[in-house]
């Protein structure tokens, strides 16, 4: 089968298209041939290594699992004989979590991960950006336990966890203020967003109004700024931190009563069945960007990391 291979750590051009050979499912797996993927930052910082700590968890000297790609959409095509909830011909999308390998025509993966049957509405470009992003706002959310009423400031509010976030929260009930740039405001609005704020024009250090949570999703809000937009309780979610933005979390946090909110986020089946009912409801809607053809995902990883897209990049596998 063909796959897109980052046989070391390095800018996009590491990423090659190679012959590799398909897998076969287990008892309890099936076989899903993919139809399209997606790059997301997490692809990205992998495959160039950023932090340095990311060679401690997936390869010292090069990527342990060298076909990146952390979610899917495609079909069952294959099943293992103790495998009884899906069967051949089923359109499903899903997320691989930390092992990646959806950059590829076909995957693994047990009954029991997190996959669902995707909505016959929803494209297979659409369905494979969903999982990254809103698994991730939906962690943090559920942690920050919003509730109907609180005032939710979200930064990078049109990127693939931002526009997430501002929906999820919209959905729990929450004021949302998003930031983003004005070419992207009337999108975020559309998501739900109350309120938005032009970073380009407003100094966020500036703003006198105070929040219930704060959530930074693409690790470029100062933490010290973050933490005085909140209010004495208030939450502040770096979902995208480093290891300098934890400890600055925690000296802004330190004996006070803000709470912090960071750390890895690990996708579960049942994430996935509840983000599944929001989509099939209208709650919850995909946002693509683009969509790039899998011999051209050196300039989709180039494209994102360039840093303006909105919502999420997709990869047509066939």
């Amino acid at each position: 089968m063909k796959a897109i291979v980052c046989p070391a750590y390095g800018t996009p051009d590491v990423l090659t298209l190679q012959e590799i050979p398909t897998p076969e499912p287990g008892t309890d797996q099936v076989l899903i041939q993919i139809t399209a993927t997606a790059v997301n930052t997490a692809d990205c910082r992998l495959r160039r290594a950023d932090p340095f700590a990311v060679r401690f968890f997936f390869g010292l000297t090069k990527p342990k699992y060298p076909v990146l790609g952390g979610v899917f959409s495609g079909t069952v095509v294959k099943t293992g004989s103790a495998v009884t909830r899906f069967k051949v011909g089923d359109a499903v999308f899903g997320s691989t979590d930390q092992r990646f390998g959806a950059y590829a025509e076909y995957i693994t993966l047990a009954e029991t991960e997190s996959i669902a049957l995707k909505p016959a509405f929803l494209s297979h470009e659409q369905a494979a950006v969903i999982p990254f992003g809103a698994t991730t706002a939906l962690y943090f959310i559920r942690k920050a336990a919003i509730k109907p009423g609180q005032k939710v400031l979200i930064y990078g509010a049109s990127g693939a966890v931002g526009s997430a976030a501002v929906q999820l929260a919209r959905y729990f009930g929450a004021e949302v203020t998003a930031v983003c740039s004005a070419a992207n405001a009337d999108l975020v609005r559309q998501l739900g967003a109350q309120t938005v704020i032009d970073y380009t024009r407003t100094n966020l250090a500036s703003v006198t109004e105070k929040y219930d949570v704060v959530m930074d999703t693409i690790n470029k809000l100062p933490v010290s700024v973050a933490s005085g937009l909140l209010n004495g309780q208030g939450t502040l979610i770096l979902s995208a931190a480093q290891l300098p933005q934890l400890l600055q979390g925690m000296w802004q946090t330190m004996g006070s009563r803000k709470k912090l909110l960071m750390g890895m986020v690990t996708a579960t089946p049942a994430d996935l069945a509840f983000l599944n009912e929001l989509i099939q409801t209208g709650a919850l809607t995909a946002v693509l960007d683009r969509t790039y053809p899998i011999t051209d995902m050196a300039d989709a990883h180039r494209y994102v990391e360039a840093g303006h897209k909105r919502g999420n990049v997709a990869i047509r596998i066939d």
